[in-house]
């Protein structure tokens, strides 16, 4: 591997197909469920007021004991830098968020004058990828690539996110476009549905809370992409079908949540920008692990460690 990481990802060895759930989120073999160890990468200082860092770090712990999970959370103010840490710097698999990312490249990497251009594939493409609400519609006649980027974003169409990575690069081409943009956590490695098996022991198709707090706020800090292509990744993430039970349900009324979610097996994600009336973004990453294999996750233990976290900002 290119990085090296000293850590190792508990779990089981014998694999464990699950099912797709029933948000459409990727059906995936999982073989990891318990707290992996930490990282030796650094995680963001906490900078919120004490008192909030501790009131929230005792909620997820009781979210963590109640769920028997684990959960990381890393929030940042993008204005203040106020920052609400927990398990920063604890590897999970990240799932389908990874497909936001693919975007931001996809657009940070392709001319205006390639992305209308139609890819193809095969129906049985889809079929080893999985869920793929809409490329399994147009098997004939294909999609733009612009079209596939935003599948993947809008509807977490495991084929779009394949085809998508091949534009770009393959998954080491993302992988080194996030070095790139700073981020030397994530490891980016297989494409749908491969990235949702963790193996025990490898750090592959993984990430921290705090990198991916950092990368998403990179992407969307309207210099990694032009304008025009900001605005058009908030827009696709704005429209995530499938984040509606997540940071958004734990979010104060009224706030703006632009996200994308991930979910296989026990691991259940979700990446935003949360924005409150009249007040600065805030970035963060939500990411849990069930600690039983065989659990399913829990869409109300992302909303509620959502709602611990947002709080401390809600003033």
């Amino acid at each position: 591997m290119r990085r090296s990481v000293l850590f190792v990802i508990g779990g089981v060895i014998t694999a464990l197909v699950l099912t797709s759930c029933a948000n459409g989120e990727s059906p995936a073999t999982s073989r990891s469920a318990a707290p992996p160890r930490t990282t030796a990468s650094p995680t963001p200082t906490a900078s919120a007021a004490a008192p909030d860092q501790e009131r929230v770090g005792r909620a997820l712990a009781g979210l963590e004991r109640e769920y028997d999970a684990t959960v990381g959370v890393v929030a940042t103010d993008t204005v203040t830098g106020d920052t609400i840490v927990y398990n920063g710097d604890r590897r999970f698999g990240y799932a389908s968020t990874i497909k936001a990312f693919a975007a931001a490249q996809f657009l940070r990497s392709v001319p205006q004058a390639a992305r209308d251009e139609i890819a193809h594939w095969t129906a049985a493409d889809v079929a080893a990828a999985g869920y793929s609400p809409v490329t399994e519609q147009h098997v004939d006649d294909g999609l733009s690539y612009e079209q596939l980027a935003e599948a993947a974003v809008r509807m977490s169409d495991n084929t779009a996110l394949n085809v998508v990575l091949t534009r770009i690069g393959g998954p080491s081409g993302l992988d080194a476009a996030l070095t790139e943009l700073g981020d030397t956590t994530t490891e980016v490695v297989h494409g749908e549905p491969d990235l949702n098996t963790i193996e025990p022991g490898s750090t592959e198709d993984t990430t921290t809370p705090a990198a991916f707090t950092a990368a998403l706020a990179t992407a969307l800090d309207g210099s990694t992409l032009s304008a025009a292509d900001t605005a058009l990744l908030v827009d696709w993430m704005g429209g995530n079908a499938t984040g509606d039970a997540l940071i958004r349900a734990g979010a104060p009324d009224g706030w703006v949540v632009v996200d994308k979610s991930g979910g296989a097996g026990p691991i259940r994600n979700d990446v935003a920008r949360v924005t409150p009336p009249g007040g600065d973004p805030i970035v963060l990453s939500v990411l849990t692990t069930r600690n039983d294999p065989d659990a399913a996750y829990d869409d109300a233990l992302v909303a509620r460690s959502a709602s611990a976290v947002l709080s401390a900002f809600d003033r």
